[in-house]
């Protein structure tokens, strides 16, 4: 029996350290997803796939901010982007990962396609936050507002990913406004559609951290979303919304959509007709 206890403890030790993930699906995903607009998929990724991530993040941060400046926050879509592009390709075909997103939504939902999926990251210089905002309809410039009511309750589109690779605090949501219009005192803290972000202009580093806060906590029933590594939070972006980055803690986390054939083939007329209206010709 000692020798036994002594072989499976050996067995155990030299196994993959990636085994032992400590990922579970349960029910709790489904309820959380469709009450609240957002469910976290704790540590799904494998210890080796956020380490290879991370490599060909760090190329993507550095091309980014050659291109776009120091407050780069994201590059998108990798695959437009010289750096090794299997780490992503790992990620879309994780097996578990697949399964789990395939039970909260279809199996018929995909994610991780390289020509839309991005990554988001910390500026290099000052804090900024994005204004709080719901999707398409606050940032597609020609959209036709009398959609809004049939998007809420479509599954097949609108469905965005954030999957981190360190520790990250930075997306807010107000939870379960995925289902409905905006509410009475959030048109009073907000009345201006767009809505305005903070006032940054001038401040110092520490002002500007303070501002971003304070607005986000601004927002009636907001919460800070928060993701350890290799951590995949699904989310519903119809719901209220921003993000709110620092420079002084490292950000690379996956930024992706998830939809159906029939979803993707929705959103690419709705993203033609927007831009037919915002030119003025339809």
């Amino acid at each position: 029996g000692d020798i036994r206890r002594l072989y499976e403890l050996l067995f155990i030790w030299f196994l993959p350290r990636d085994l032992f993930m400590t990922f579970h699906f349960s029910e709790q995903h489904i309820e959380e997803f469709y009450t609240r607009g957002v469910t976290v998929f704790r540590s799904i990724l494998p210890t080796s796939l956020i380490s290879d991530l991370r490599r060909v993040t760090d190329q993507g941060r550095d091309l980014a901010r050659r291109q776009q400046g120091p407050q780069a926050q994201r590059f998108q879509p990798v695959a437009a982007y010289d750096i090794e592009q299997q780490p992503f390709i790992d990620y879309r075909d994780l097996p578990v990962l697949r399964q789990a997103v395939a039970q909260v939504l279809s199996p018929q939902h995909n994610y991780g396609d390289l020509q839309l999926l991005g990554v988001l990251l910390e500026p290099a210089d000052l804090p900024w936050c994005t204004a709080w905002h719901r999707d398409i309809l606050d940032n597609l410039p020609g959209f036709d507002p009398a959609h809004w009511g049939t998007m809420l309750h479509d599954l097949s589109i609108v469905n965005q990913v954030n999957c981190a690779l360190y520790e990250d605090s930075c997306t807010w949501i107000v939870p379960g406004s995925h289902w409905r219009p905006d509410l009475p005192r959030e048109k009073e803290r907000f009345p201006q559609r767009p809505v305005p972000g903070p006032d940054l202009e001038g401040r110092s580093y520490q002002e500007r951290e303070q501002l971003c806060r304070e607005y986000c906590q601004s927002m009636p029933g907001a919460v800070c979303l928060h993701l350890g590594p290799g951590d995949f939070a699904l989310y519903r972006p119809l719901a209220w919304h921003l993000g709110n980055y620092v420079p002084h803690y490292k950000r690379a986390t996956l930024h992706d959509i998830v939809q159906t054939p029939e979803g993707a083939e929705w959103r690419k007329r709705l993203l033609e007709e927007s831009a037919r209206r915002a030119r003025g010709t339809c």
